[in-house]
Formats: structure tokens, C-alpha cells, sequence
């Protein structure tokens, strides 16, 4: 399965993508594309794929961009590679992409579930970019405008989750992607197995 999850910067989508893949280690993270550049301790191939805008270009060109979109600036998408190597893995893939990219995946990958992060408030918000120190006031201030036009398109997703309290936004994304891994078209070859025994004992004859 694909889950895609998107938020407005500052949200807090990083940290609790890294608390649910704690809780869920079967669940594999994408690693994106970027022509920024690497953050604090951030490491290549890790992070991101840190690409340059060429570079980046040449794989759009390619059609080896499952989606991509420009953000604040910066190119960022993922790669067909990606969802390659999860499905050879048997894994499931999680995608922390902006809602461009989201609105590809939903178009591209059927079936894929779409999770929105919303923050409490747009005072929260602000403050969580402010406190993070990683962009000066004109970064915010951009990142926050982005931020407003971008919840608006919560309703496109399949679910929202309010990021008020950690623990509870961790228990209810976990809770989705449980649920979303028992829908019965994904559960149909296991029924096909266990409606089969039935059969065996019908013919039988008990």
C-alpha cells in the first residue's frame, strides 16, 4: 500500500512520520528528491536524495518522477524508484509530500491512502516555524502564506488528523493505516484461502 501523507510547513509532519515508522517498522518511508539544500544534520540518502535543479530536470525529462512540484523555491518529488524497490520489499511505502505532489500520487497510484495534518492554529504554526530556527522571518513568512493556501485542500485527502497533541495524532495515524490495511480488496486472497477450507469440507460432506 501507499499512504501519503501531507501538512503545511512547521505542522510536524517529520516527527511524527519518525514516531510511526517506530511503532510500525514494516512500514518503509520515501525518500525524496530536493534541489535545497541539506539542513542541520540531514545526510543524503537518508533525508533526502540532495540533487541539483539540472540533475533534478533530467529525471523529470526522463519520466522517473512518480510526482513532483516546485516548493518554497525548491524542486522536490519521488522517484518511480521508490515505490520499485518497496514493492519488490513487500513493504508498505509512506510519502511526506506538499499537496501538488499528493494530488499526482491519488491520480497515478490507485488505491494509495491520503493523510492531512492540520495544526492547531495558525498561531501555533507560526510560532512552531519561528522556534524550529531554520528559516529567517521572510522564509516564514512565505512558508506561512504557502500554509494557508494549502489547507484548504484538506478536503481532498481521505483523512485529517490535528496535530493538537502528539500522542494522539501518533495513535490515530497508526490507527489508519491499520484500518486502511484491512480493506477487503486488499484482504481479498486471504478470504479467497479461508472461504476455500469451507469449500474443502462442504465436499466432504461435513
Amino acid at each position: 500500500m501507499v499512504f501519503v501523507v501531507s501538512g503545511p510547513s512547521g505542522c510536524g509532519k517529520s516527527t511524527l512520520i519518525g514516531l510511526v515508522r517506530r511503532e510500525l517498522p514494516d512500514l518503509r518511508f520515501s525518500v525524496s528528491h530536493t534541489t535545497r539544500q541539506p539542513r542541520g544534520t540531514e545526510r543524503d540518502g537518508v533525508a533526502y536524495h540532495f540533487v541539483s535543479r539540472p540533475a533534478f530536470e533530467g529525471l523529470v525529462a526522463e519520466g522517473r518522477m512518480i510526482e513532483w512540484a516546485e516548493v518554497h523555491g525548491q524542486l522536490k518529488g519521488t522517484s518511480h524508484a521508490e515505490l520499485d524497490r518497496a514493492s519488490e520489499a513487500g513493504a508498505d511505502l509512506l510519502l511526506d509530500i506538499d499537496v501538488q505532489g499528493a494530488a499526482q500520487v491519488r491520480a497515478k497510484v490507485p488505491g494509495a491512502t491520503s493523510i492531512f495534518i492540520l495544526p492547531p492554529s495558525f498561531g501555533i504554526l507560526a510560532e512552531r516555524l519561528r522556534q524550529r530556527g531554520l528559516d529567517d522571518d521572510a522564509d516564514v513568512g512565505r512558508r506561512l502564506r504557502a500554509a494557508r493556501r494549502e489547507m484548504e485542500a484538506f478536503v481532498e485527502y481521505d483523512y485529517a488528523v490535528v496535530n493538537d497533541d502528539l500522542g494522539r495524532c501518533i495513535e490515530a495515524v497508526e490507527s489508519i493505516i491499520r484500518a486502511s490495511r484491512c480493506r477487503t480488496r486488499l484482504m481479498a486472497s486471504v478470504a479467497a484461502r479461508i472461504i476455500d477450507t469451507f469449500r474443502k469440507q462442504e465436499d466432504a460432506g461435513e
